[in-house]
């Protein structure tokens, strides 16, 4: 491994979906946001829904990570996730359709399953503004 350097490991039950060098690392933790550098104490912590950033030189990669856990020992940071994407992969109209799917159930009060309804929405958020971070550059 390169001094300096971190070696971020994505993995979802499909299998790994990044593995690479980077200089930066920041999650979405159920405790909050939290950013890792080279030489960061090791600890373990569960993520939500949410964004995960990477950088390398001046590029950061984005990716959304479906709940899981970060593993960070020796300049290593493992990501094992419910499932992940990255912000190339994710489809943006297909994203809004899931959105106002979610929220159409959400209308109908009666037969729903409200926090499921609102974790596909906090889903489909997410990608939705992952995917316009990729739109814009």
């Amino acid at each position: 491994m390169t001094e300096g350097k971190l070696l971020l490991e994505i993995v979802t039950p499909q299998g790994l979906i990044f593995s690479q060098e980077v200089d930066e690392v920041t999650a979405s933790g159920t405790e909050g946001e939290f950013g890792i550098l080279p030489g960061h104490v090791p600890f373990v912590a569960t993520l939500k829904i949410g964004m995960l950033s990477c950088k390398v030189g001046t590029e950061v990669k984005y990716f959304f990570v479906n709940w899981g856990y970060a593993e960070v020992s020796n300049d290593k940071v493992l990501i094992l996730a419910d499932s992940a994407e990255r912000s190339d992969e994710i489809d943006f109209e297909r994203a809004k359709a899931a959105m106002q799917r979610a929220e159409e159930r959400m209308r109908q009060a009666e037969n729903v399953d409200f926090k499921r309804a609102e974790t596909a929405i906090e889903r489909a958020v997410t990608r939705i503004q992952i995917a316009e971070l990729k739109r814009l550059k």
